[in-house]
């Protein structure tokens, strides 16, 4: 949303905006010269709107929401907002359950960096830019293609990407069956000659009709990843928090690519993000120079502070893939301390939905500290509570306690590794956190 906010006010528009609560980057838009209040009050909305743009994660009943359907105002989606802007121009849509902010954001740096000036929408701040959109004079465009609510079928890209396809947003789907089916929706509807690149293991998942549907619509089909792909990482190494590789297709070797984002899964992205670079049109002889450069995202394994005594880490991962993503590298880099995470479900359904996956990753983790429930944009659910995840962890080094009181519990606590995980409010505790750990 905040990207749509920056593009429209580049072009000179006012933009004005409601949000819950206040952030940092709605701080940041302030600055920019946009205007947002905090209040659910008919009486804030200015005059002369020519569109409201919103997202699903807004309720129904809200008082505003309410008043502007009374109104007649034209009225979009997020969503459809960004397909009208992506009809503009050739797009590049990334896709999957999890990854997409990252491989959009680096995919979004190499092309600007190498030669193609593409506009870019990102879900999260490159460091790079302090943004999450950029301005680009090409024909090129780079979008998140969201599967909740079925966002993505609003695009018509030349090209996708799908990172992975492992079960979410159920109380949208119902089942993983159904989910399926609105991801093949999704790459049916590539441009007929374009590409559609997808993981070794999300490619797996893909029947007999579907490849011959895309066949039919004359889309290419690019597999990538590890081995036994099209396009591929080799010769993988880690040394002092940076991961380098090889990256081979069948037109080209690039040797000793480095990569400051920790994880495996990341040098993956990147792989996927070098490949579609490589198609678009980006100098691939500079690429090697320029992406030990990318600085990473914010909340997306954010290194937040680090001394002798103490590690402090911010991730966005809200998904049992993604937690167990963000555990697994945390003792790669560090397997000789002890490593505490703390968690903050998001969603009553995903929690109800993910219990024994979200329980069995946080079982890797040494100690484990749960918050309650951020709903977002969800009513309570009958007996869906932390407790359901809490059950599910196989040892005894666990608790559950209020978010509020997250910085006081760490200052009773051994702690080497923090891991800080969760998608609705917990990093607002970041600051806090930080100050016990690195006051002294």
């Amino acid at each position: 949303m905040s990207a749509l906010a920056r593009y429209f006010h580049h072009l000179g528009k006012e933009v004005f905006g409601y949000d819950k609560t206040e952030t940092a980057l709605t701080k940041k838009l302030v600055s920019e010269g946009m205007k947002v209040h905090y209040v659910d009050d008919a009486k804030l909305i200015p005059d002369e709107i020519d569109l409201v743009v919103y997202t699903p994660a807004i309720p129904d009943d809200l008082g505003e929401m309410v008043t502007l359907r009374a109104l007649g105002l034209p009225m979009m989606k997020r969503s459809e907002v960004l397909g009208l802007l992506s009809k503009e121009r050739k797009t590049v849509a990334i896709a999957g359950t999890h990854g997409k902010t990252t491989t959009c954001s680096i995919l979004s740096y190499i092309l600007k960096e190498c030669g193609v000036d593409a506009n870019a929408f990102v879900g999260g701040i490159m460091k790079n830019y302090d943004s999450n959109f950029l301005l680009g004079s090409s024909d090129w465009i780079v979008v998140e293609a969201d599967e909740y609510d079925r966002s993505f079928h609003r695009l018509f890209p030349e090209i996708a990407v799908v990172l992975a396809m492992d079960p979410d947003h159920l109380d949208i789907y119902g089942d993983r069956h159904e989910m399926l089916r609105a991801y093949r929706q999704f790459t049916c509807q590539v441009s007929p000659g374009g590409k559609l690149f997808i993981h070794n293991t999300a490619a797996d998942y893909m029947d007999d009709d579907w490849r011959a549907e895309l066949a039919s619509k004359q889309i290419e089909m690019i597999r990538y990843g590890y081995s036994n792909a099209d396009h591929r990482y080799e010769r993988l190494k880690y040394h002092r928090g940076v991961f380098s590789f090889d990256y081979v297709s069948s037109d080209e070797r690039i040797e000793g690519i480095e990569i400051i984002l920790p994880g495996v899964h990341n040098v993956s992205n990147a792989t996927v993000a070098l490949a579609v670079a490589a198609e678009v049109g980006a100098d691939m002889g500079v690429v090697k120079a320029k992406l030990k450069d990318f600085a990473g995202i914010k909340r997306r394994f954010e290194f937040i502070g680090m001394n002798e005594d103490h590690i402090l880490i911010d991730d966005y991962a809200h998904h049992p893939e993604e937690l167990s993503a963000a555990i697994r590298t945390a003792k790669t880099l560090f397997p000789d301390k002890k490593l505490t995470v703390a968690f903050q479900p998001h969603l009553f359904s995903r929690t109800n939905d993910f219990a024994d996956g979200f329980g069995e990753v946080l079982t890797l983790a040494d100690e484990v500290i749960l918050t309650q429930i951020y709903p977002a944009r969800e009513l309570p659910m009958e007996g869906v509570t932390s407790q359901l995840i809490y059950d599910k962890i196989g040892h005894t080094k666990k608790e559950i306690i209020d978010k509020g009181d997250l910085s006081a519990n760490i200052k009773s606590k051994d702690i080497e590794v923090l891991l800080i995980l969760g998608a609705g409010d917990i990093d607002k505790e970041i600051n806090k956190v930080k100050e016990v750990l690195f006051s002294e």
